[in-house]
This record gives C-alpha cells, sequence and structure tokens, in this order.
C-alpha cells in the first residue's frame, strides 16, 4: 500500500505588484542618479582595493547623512551605492558637456 507524503510548506500565490518585477529601491536609486551630476576620483583606496580603483571617476549622490559623517556616497559598477570615506574622493566640477554624456552612461 502506498501511503501519501504530508506536505510541509504551503504555496503561495504571487501578486500582482511582485509580478511586475518592481523594486522601491532599484526605483530610488535610479532616480537620485538621474538628477545629481556630480562626479568625483578616487584617489584613496587603502581599506578598499577591491571596491575601488585609484584614478577612477565615480558617479556621486548627494547624501546628509554621508555629509554629515564625512563620508561621500558612490555608484560602484554594479549600479549600487555604498558610502566611503570622504577622503578617498577628490569632486570635481566638469564641463556640462561632459556631464550630460556622462549621465547617459552612468
Amino acid at each position: 500500500m502506498v501511503r501519501f507524503a504530508k506536505l510541509k510548506f504551503t504555496g503561495t500565490k504571487l501578486m500582482a505588484s511582485v509580478k511586475k518585477n518592481s523594486s522601491s529601491r532599484s526605483r530610488f536609486a535610479t532616480d537620485k542618479r538621474r538628477s545629481h551630476g556630480h562626479f568625483a576620483i578616487c584617489v584613496r583606496n587603502d581599506e578598499y582595493p577591491a571596491s575601488l580603483e585609484l584614478r577612477k571617476l565615480y558617479p556621486v549622490l548627494e547624501d546628509e547623512f554621508a555629509d554629515d559623517h564625512g563620508m561621500v556616497r558612490v555608484i560602484d559598477e554594479s549600479g549600487e551605492d555604498y558610502l566611503f570615506p570622504d577622503d578617498y574622493f577628490v569632486r570635481v566640477n566638469l564641463p556640462l558637456a561632459v556631464k550630460r554624456k556622462l549621465q547617459k552612461i552612468a
């Protein structure tokens, strides 16, 4: 005689909002990226050699918390933003034409 195994889980149906594959975090980061055209060059990476490349230009996000704590929020190659010490970067003023081009590809 065959016995049926008791299920140890319950199935759930995905809600319509999940099917859209939307994320408030990714949408928020994208909005922040588009709203500012600030950039900085990495001049130090002592504690973060795997995360930061020296002499590389990074997009900067304005962040009041970071400013209050001597930090800067930059976007890395993965598109994620991270806090780093402010003295690891030199902020640069780029010509408007260069800023526009960089914002399109950032």
